[in-house]
């Protein structure tokens, strides 16, 4: 039996035309190289494809943004410290007149490095300024007091407000020495270190009262007092330097630097520093015993901040007026700076007239005859009434009694 088939006779021709077999075979070939040139093709077409990929798809980059660029303000220029020399005739006053502050501002912002201006000290004196002193300050700018600098600033400290650290020079006494020049900064600054807590400093010790010297030695001190009457002064100084005498001359400043008198016997006896001390004998001759600590500082330094341009130095040597002293006295004078007081073992009370009972020249010659020895420290002025015609009768009474005029630094020691 013939089985026929379903499909056209015609359709049968056209499928096994071979034509129609070549052309769907390049059909096939072109799909198949477009999947193979066109990689994820298939898997971009619709819903499902990933799960018929090989594996995961490659991950896409991000699209990356340009950074942003802008400009950083400029910050204010922080006020930067300036430093300062002190000179004679300073005070924390005049200082901070000429740099648009207050005193107690100078005084904290060096606390640090010079205690006695640490205003939360029971020691602080605003008044004690030494030569040499390097002080640190900000012109025009006040400290707040409810938040003042720390004593010894560390390296975080903010400027304005706590001082840099600076390196104190030597402190002088108040004896005239030049001060030393700044040793020159290194060239590289290690890293800061932290600074310990500063320790208390101890009070400053009492002056020393002195009123001979050894016993031992065959020297005697001639010391003159001026202050008030300078009659005969220039005439006494210059009767000293022609006989090479060696003394000691205790000025105030008021009379040594305010009077043409004065002036000239300063001026000369700086000619001659091989023969003469130059003490201090306070400003204007007030009883020290009637006297703050403060004011006593006052007298001191301001008369030896005048006298150092006229004589070029002078010693840590101070004589009381009136001869007046008590353990304050002794304090104040030690916190100045004056670590000595010198007194006298042999008066010649020559500042009084014979008429009110003062000595003749040759009362006094037989004074020191009587009372002098080895060491003693003689009293006289250079406006004593009788002191000039006396000079040469004590002079040989001394050498009577084997003894030789010298300073006080010869007799004493610096």
């Amino acid at each position: 039996m013939t089985v026929r088939s379903s499909r056209p006779d015609g359709a049968r021709a056209t499928l096994e035309s071979p034509w129609l077999a070549a052309g769907l075979v390049a059909v096939v070939m072109a799909l198949i190289a477009a999947i193979l040139l066109v990689p994820g093709l298939i898997g971009s077409g619709g819903p499902g494809a990933s799960s018929r990929a090989s594996g995961p798809p490659a991950p896409t980059a991000a699209p990356t943004d340009p950074a942003p660029t802008f400009l950083r303000p400029t910050p204010s220029p922080q006020p930067s410290f300036s430093s300062y020399v002190v000179r004679p005739g300073d005070t924390l006053s005049s200082i901070a007149r000429t740099y648009d502050t207050t005193a107690r501002s100078i005084a904290w912002w060096n606390r640090g490095t010079y205690p006695i201006l640490d205003p939360e000290s029971e020691s602080y004196d605003p008044n004690h300024l030494e030569l040499g002193w390097v002080l640190v300050l900000l012109p025009g700018t006040e400290v707040d007091e409810n938040n003042p600098p720390t004593p010894s600033p560390g390296p975080n400290a903010t400027p304005g407000l706590t001082p840099p650290s600076v390196t104190p020079p030597p402190t002088l006494p108040p004896t005239g020495t030049t001060p030393p020049s700044p040793s020159p900064r290194p060239t590289r600054t290690p890293a800061p270190t932290p600074k310990p807590t500063p320790k208390p400093t101890a009070a400053p010790a009492s002056a020393t009262v002195v009123s001979h010297g050894p016993r031992t030695v065959q020297n005697i001190a001639l010391t003159f007092d001026m202050g008030g009457r300078l009659d005969p002064a220039v005439q006494i100084v210059q009767w000293l330097i022609d006989h090479d005498v060696h003394a000691s001359l205790f000025p105030t400043g008021a009379s040594a630097t305010t009077t043409t008198r004065g002036l000239q016997v300063m001026q000369l006896a700086a000619t001659r520093p091989d023969l003469f001390d130059i003490g201090n004998h306070s400003w204007n001759h007030p009883d020290f015993r009637d006297l703050t600590a403060a004011e006593m500082a006052d007298q001191l330094i301001r008369t030896q901040a005048a006298l150092l341009p006229i004589c070029g130095t002078t010693k840590p040597w101070f004589r009381p007026p009136y001869g007046g002293w008590n353990e304050a006295v002794r304090a104040g004078v030690g916190a100045a700076g004056w670590r000595t007081m010198v007194m006298w073992d042999v008066d010649m009370i020559d500042w009084r007239p014979e008429a009110d009972g003062g000595p003749t020249a040759a009362d006094m010659a037989a004074k020191l005859q009587a009372n002098a020895r080895g060491g003693s420290i003689v009293l006289m002025h250079l406006g004593g009434y009788n002191t000039l015609e006396a000079l040469p009768g004590v002079l040989a009474a001394a050498g009577d009694l084997g003894l030789e005029p010298v300073t006080l630094t010869e007799m004493l020691g610096s």
